[in-house]
């Protein structure tokens, strides 16, 4: 058995006020409605999930080399969906499904960590928190990634801080390692960190090798697990990714992570990731020593010191493979530390020892995030949601819609009535899918004059052609407003809807060219 941790055991008295549970509450039932209401249809991402996921279980692993992910929430979704249909709100419950078990373990991972008062005040900031709020209700995948990390921090938890070392959890480690593995690739970076951590404690701790050789020994069968599927990533990795944006230094990374953390694309982003950086602060720095006063020390709390180095190298070694390799950074990657993230600034949400200082800190962080979590309700993701009833309103035998660029197919697919074709540039491909195998080679030699003549073909002079385009993807330069020159010279065209990049998450201009009078 491992040696208690002072500064744990001294928090673990400090318990959690009516006052602080009542605001956790409140925290957790807005938390709980921003994951499952929403306005906004689904946008690219969310579409090509799910049209993935519904494709018969053997054709999925070719629909992911040209997608770029791996496959473990792709099948879950499979299964969902078959029992629960393909409809938005279907199709993103299982997110909020991973979301609100993620709300409910951190407690304990607060508990154990802090005590009952940080327990409460990491489900509210969990809870509240717009990141977690946008991936719970989302179809993707990260929302999974955040509930396989905090399980896999019980595990790890149970073994190395409490020594129980059984080879049940080390089997549970293996198992969250390899479901990490086919949940997201940053997840490498985050089980590289954990290697070499380990790989310290196997030099360090002496006393306590028997336990890191388990460890260690499960992050290697977990990593075993996954190379049925190497092959698949390294195609992927040679033809895929994300060909319109550009490789970030790790500061900016880190910055763009905290806004997103906080506050996303709202205009309230700046402040709320200057107070979460100031609890982050306190968290690895801070001491309470009375109810208006807190000292920094450099040595660092031992508190969340292991979340910290954790969050550290995963984000350094990710980041820095990003640079190096040219490849581009997401703020939504770092869903793989978010929660780790979130236990320091609980953490340092606790440094205010006096009641009801603590309770305003809480209080102005959990309004501070609320914001932007039930911003995530009313918001636009896709401008598809006025598109497509725009196009289904007129759309007739033998009119054609087009998207430009495919990008806008998956989304404006599920808004038109069945049976509507989706022709989409640069491809002329199936509407449902992108295929980004050599995405950007194959926009710059796309043709749009050629296509447009095609168009025109398969309209004939009865059809109207229906055309999605928008100016503001990468890769295609002018590439869609030269479509719709080469369109307008031939028929007179008419913008029913301009596109709205204030507004919208993903947006388009709707044009309609009716037949030669």
């Amino acid at each position: 058995m491992s040696t208690p941790d002072p500064e744990v055991t001294e928090v673990a008295r400090d318990a959690a006020r009516p006052e602080l549970i009542a605001l956790a509450l409140v925290a957790v039932a807005i938390g709980v409605l921003t994951r499952f209401v929403t306005r906004s249809a689904l946008w690219l991402d969310e579409a090509l999930s799910v049209n993935i996921a519904t494709l018969p279980l053997g054709e999925i692993r070719s629909a992911l080399e040209r997608d770029g992910h791996p496959p473990l929430y792709y099948v879950l979704l499979h299964f969902w969906s078959e029992l629960f249909g393909t409809g938005d709100v279907a199709v993103r419950s299982l997110s909020a499904v991973f979301g609100l078990a993620t709300i409910v373990l951190v407690w304990f991972v607060g508990r154990r960590r802090g005590g009952p008062a940080m327990a409460w005040i990491l489900v509210a900031v969990v809870a509240m928190a717009p990141y977690a709020v946008r991936y719970s209700n989302e179809a993707r995948m990260y929302a999974l990634v955040m509930l396989l990390v905090t399980l896999g921090w019980f595990v790890l938890d149970d073994i190395v801080v409490r020594g129980r070392s059984t080879i049940l959890r080390y089997a549970a480690l293996a198992v969250v390692t390899a479901a990490l593995l086919y949940t997201h690739y940053w997840s490498m970076w985050l089980i590289a960190t954990l290697g070499l951590c380990t790989l310290w404690g196997l030099w360090r701790d002496t006393d306590r090798r028997r336990m890191w050789t388990g460890v260690l020994a499960a992050l290697i069968v977990g990593g075993i697990a996954f190379l049925p599927w190497v092959p698949t990533l390294l195609y992927q990795n040679a033809h895929t990714g994300t060909p319109w944006a550009e490789p970030s230094r790790p500061t900016v990374a880190l910055s763009d992570a905290l806004v997103d953390f906080g506050a996303g694309r709202f205009g309230e982003k700046a402040l709320v990731a200057i107070l979460l950086a100031l609890a982050l602060v306190l968290g690895l720095f801070g001491r309470g020593t009375s109810a208006s006063t807190i000292e920094l020390d450099l040595r660092t709390r031992r508190q969340v010191r292991r979340e910290t180095i954790v969050v550290a190298g995963t984000f350094a070694i990710g980041t820095a493979v990003s640079f190096v390799t040219s490849s581009a950074f997401a703020s939504r990657y770092a869903a793989i530390v978010f929660i780790l993230v979130m236990v320091v600034v609980a953490a340092g949400l606790t440094r205010f020892t006096g009641r009801w200082v603590r309770f305003g800190a809480v209080a102005v962080m959990v309004a501070a995030l609320s914001v932007g979590a039930v911003m995530n309700i009313t918001y636009d993701r896709s401008q598809s949601r006025v598109i497509g009833p725009a196009i289904a309103a007129g759309i007739g035998a033998g009119d054609v819609v087009v998207a430009c660029p495919d990008q806008l197919g998956p989304g404006l697919d599920r808004t038109l009535p069945e049976g509507v074709r989706i022709v989409t540039y640069p491809d002329a491909g199936d509407g449902r899918f992108v295929n980004w195998v050599d995405y950007a080679q194959r926009n710059a030699a796309s043709d749009p004059g050629a296509f447009a003549a095609d168009v025109l073909a398969q309209a004939g002079p009865e059809g109207t052609i229906w055309l999605v385009w928008s100016v503001s993807y990468r890769t295609l330069e002018a590439k869609c407003a030269e479509l719709n020159a080469a369109l307008s010279a031939v028929r007179p065209p008419v913008m029913l809807i301009a596109e709205n990049g204030d507004q919208w998450f993903e947006h388009a201009s709707l044009t309609r060219f009716a037949p030669p009078t």
